[in-house]
């Protein structure tokens, strides 16, 4: 499972908040990114650009637990 916490951290860092995400993307988006669901790779790649990061700064993978 891909899960999103580096990328909301990293915000935290940068003092930004959730809705400043909404400059790129719909709020159906970030809440998609808040509960760890899928999102395309361009998604990725807009966030990548706007917080000028890699992806393995703000998502990784985790093992689904059974």
């Amino acid at each position: 499972m891909i899960v999103y916490n580096k990328l909301f951290s990293l915000m935290v860092l940068k003092g930004m908040k959730k809705t400043d995400l909404y400059e790129i993307m719909t709020s159906t988006t970030v809440s998609k990114l808040a509960k760890n669901e899928n999102v395309t790779t361009d998604t990725i790649n807009r966030i990548c650009e706007f917080l000028e990061c890699q992806p393995g700064d703000i998502l990784e993978y985790r093992a689904d637990s059974k």
